[in-house]
């Protein structure tokens, strides 16, 4: 009840008593702080290539958003789940732990994924394992991870880490390091999320937006730089695959009151209508 409460009213929360152990969320930090640490020509090995089409790997971005501030982070972006689909050439081999701890770390939250898409579904009155079918159930749902790095910025009022957005997944689990700079839009207003100790951030995204007919919400957020303190967040993002399923609202979600709000479509073409505006 509490999970859908809070993914109806604000299509976010914190999770805590979530089953990943506090040892190997720490030793997922410590490698991505790791990485970050190195200098830069270290970290240019994994450099992604956006123009070629690669896009796992190492990036940064410096560019004016659309409200006229900097976005300004690094950031390395790569699958995580299922292991088939890990291309761990492009994973770093510093620090040793990186990989077997993000390895574990994704197969963890894969199992959460599926408690959290069972809770919702139930509030829905389906079947508990209904959203996760629609999504396209064990053999094709997908795990992306995005480290971001923002680093400190002398003039914050100037920048921002990413601007404002909806996620296109399904969910989006987030770790941080304590740093506050999450915010979302809620009642009119932006609120600063809090950090509370050995929780996980849940974003609802589009894809269940979609599939809920909007009674879950994907959140509008965005991320701060600091001043004073380099933040960093791991994101994961719980997607559909590309073209195997249809993302439409679910027919028990549809009614003479509450009549469908999204037309079908692909997660590919949820994109295209969303980010390159096709």
């Amino acid at each position: 009840e509490e999970v859908s409460k809070a993914a109806e009213e604000w299509g976010v929360m914190h999770l805590i008593n979530h089953g990943i152990g506090e040892e190997l969320v720490s030793r997922v930090q410590a490698a991505g702080n790791g990485f970050f640490e190195l200098p830069s020509e270290e970290k240019e090995r994994y450099a992604n290539d956006q123009a070629a089409g690669k896009i796992q790997g190492y990036g940064s971005k410096l560019a004016n958003n659309a409200s006229g501030r900097l976005e300004w982070e690094d950031y390395f972006f790569h699958t995580v789940f299922p292991s088939e689909k890990r291309d761990l050439s492009i994973w770093p081999d510093f620090p040793q732990d990186y990989i077997p701890s993000v390895s574990e770390y994704s197969d963890e939250l894969r199992r959460l994924s599926t408690k959290l898409l069972s809770a919702l579904s139930s509030s829905l009155g389906l079947d508990d394992g209904s959203l996760e079918k629609e999504l396209g159930g064990s053999d094709e749902i997908i795990l992306q991870m995005k480290i971001n790095y923002y680093p400190k910025c002398p003039q914050p009022e100037l920048a921002l880490g990413v601007e404002a957005h909806t996620d296109v997944s399904a969910l989006t689990f987030i770790l941080h390091n304590g740093v506050p700079g999450l915010q979302l839009f809620h009642r009119s207003k932006w609120v600063t999320a809090k950090c509370v100790p050995n929780s996980i951030i849940i974003h609802v995204g589009d894809s269940v937006e979609i599939l809920s007919n909007g009674r879950y919400k994907s959140v509008l957020h965005r991320g701060l730089v600091n001043k004073e303190k380099v933040r960093i967040s791991w994101a994961a993002f719980l997607e559909p695959p590309s073209d195997a399923v249809l993302l439409r609202p679910l027919p028990e979600t549809v009614t003479d009151h509450s009549p469908a709000l999204f037309q079908p479509r692909t997660f590919n073409q949820h994109i295209a209508q969303k980010i390159f505006k096709k």
